[in-house]
């Protein structure tokens, strides 16, 4: 055979060494390279990320590892009971420290303002009443007369201060308050032209005393029985605010409870031990807080209860009774004092304007002292009350006897009926008033004992609530770390 001889054309090719025993094929040429395509680079197609989890995504899939061991279940299970037993006790602190301000409000704040609202209303009336009697006592008015008014308007101004400093800033009440300070100095004044021209034999002092009266009866008297009023709803919305029962918190009692049982018993059927002495514990303290709470706020709304019905609402009547006696005496006196000159029609009769509202009055008495002795629930707040009314019914005959006088043109003879030393109407009225200041007295000091039982109640409730719920939290989680040690 004839040898064959191989041209190497590439020169990064390197021949096989001739010892290889393989053939020698000839070189393949190098393609070249494709164009460039024309316009810009394409853009590179970008990476595929997996999206950014969430700090919470991620705690629940750290939760559920853990849930997967027994270290990491008991972890989760001790902090689900501090936090169930750190809620009861926050909870209970917060409900039981609104109920103990309202109760104390309703001992130091909303009652004594009620009852000097009240005081208001009786020491304008009383003034005014004492007013149209030293007029018609004549040009030397009795000193003991003259000395009742002055107390009356000292007491009335004294009153006004104290409910200007205890009202809420721009409240009703403070607007009311204000309306009365500015209306008083000039009921005073009119008092004063009528007594100069009194003294002087001048006709025209009946006058400025039956204006005075006016400015009293429709100004003064309605304002001073609005701010009663308003006092009286911002009392029932305290006694609304001290009684409902911390429903939430009683719920939450249980729960931590039910939840500190099962993680005992589930302990018991895992390990076979009886106590584990931080569940315990922490069982202990939130059962203390619970039977506290109940039993506490029990005994304040029963204490709060009894305030209201043996206290407030005989303070109610009572004070509507002596409202309704000096109203009375006040028209009794303007009857006198105007002679006739106010009527008023009432279908086809024509009556004399003062004597028609004093018979309005003298029923609107009786039927407060009947109310008065229905809800009195002890003899020394009865019998006051009783003899009351029975200085009403004869007042109610003196007075017609008066009437009868004046209606036959007897004034002096009528007038000693009213205003005369013994046998007058104004002997009644005074038993009536003094009858009525003892029963308010007796029903006060009532109120102060049940609503000052019902605030002590809850005295120290949310401290304590608060103070065992952190030590039950905290022997809740000893009692599940004690578990945790037995794992390492």
């Amino acid at each position: 055979m004839g040898e064959v001889t191989v041209t190497y054309t590439s020169k990064s090719s390197t021949p096989p060494p001739a010892s290889s025993g393989l053939p020698i094929l000839p070189a393949v040429p190098a393609q070249p390279a494709p164009p460039a395509p024309e316009g810009p680079p394409p853009h590179p197609s970008p990476t595929l990320r997996s999206p950014r989890r969430t700090a919470f995504a991620e705690g629940l899939d750290q939760l559920r590892t853990a849930a997967t061991t027994e270290p990491g279940r008991l972890r989760i299970i001790g902090a689900l009971l501090a936090a169930l037993v750190l809620a009861f006790g926050s909870v209970t602190a917060w409900q039981m420290t609104e109920r103990a301000a309202a109760a104390d409000d309703v001992l130091t704040s909303s009652q004594p303002l009620t009852s000097d609202a009240a005081d208001i209303y009786r020491s304008l009336a009383d003034a005014n009443t004492a007013a149209s009697s030293g007029f018609l006592a004549g040009g030397q008015e009795p000193a003991g007369t003259r000395d009742r008014y002055e107390k009356d308007i000292r007491t009335a101004a004294e009153k006004l201060v104290n409910a200007a400093a205890n009202a809420e800033p721009d409240s009703p009440s403070t607007a009311t308050i204000a309306e009365l300070n500015r209306l008083l100095p000039e009921y005073k004044g009119l008092i004063e032209r009528a007594r100069t021209y009194n003294r002087q034999g001048f006709p025209v002092g009946g006058a400025y005393l039956r204006y005075a009266n006016e400015k009293m009866q429709q100004q003064m008297l309605p304002a001073a029985e609005d701010l009663y009023t308003k006092e009286n709803q911002r009392l029932e919305a305290d006694y609304a605010d001290a009684r409902p029962y911390p429903w939430a918190a009683i719920a939450l009692g249980v729960l931590a409870l039910a939840a500190l049982a099962w993680s005992q018993h589930r302990t018991y059927r895992r390990t076979n031990r009886v106590l584990n002495h931080g569940l315990v514990a922490a069982t202990a303290t939130a059962t203390a807080v619970l039977l506290w709470l109940v039993v506490g706020h029990s005994v304040a709304r029963a204490a709060l209860g009894d305030s209201y019905d043996h206290g407030v609402r005989s303070l109610n009547v009572l004070h509507d009774a002596r409202i309704a006696s000096l109203k009375a005496r006040g028209n009794e006196n303007l009857t006198l004092v105007a002679r006739g000159a106010e009527t008023k029609k009432i279908g086809d009769r024509t009556y004399d304007a003062y004597d028609y509202d004093f018979g309005r009055d003298i029923k609107a008495l009786g039927d407060h002292l009947a109310a008065a002795g229905a809800l009195a629930d002890d003899t020394a707040g009865e019998r006051p009350v009783t003899t009351a009314l029975g200085n009403m019914k004869e007042w109610r005959e003196r007075h017609s006897a008066a009437r009868e006088q004046d209606e036959h043109g007897n004034y002096q003879q009528a007038l000693d009926l009213v205003i005369g030393a013994r046998g007058a109407t104004g002997e009644c009225f005074d038993s009536v008033d003094a009858n009525l200041r003892a029963a308010l007295a007796h029903e006060e000091t009532e109120f102060k004992h049940a609503a000052g039982d019902g605030r002590d109640a809850l005295t120290g409730l949310p401290a304590g609530a608060a103070v065992l719920a952190v030590l039950g939290a905290a022997g809740a989680v000893l009692g599940i770390g004690r578990r945790l040690s037995e794992y390492r």
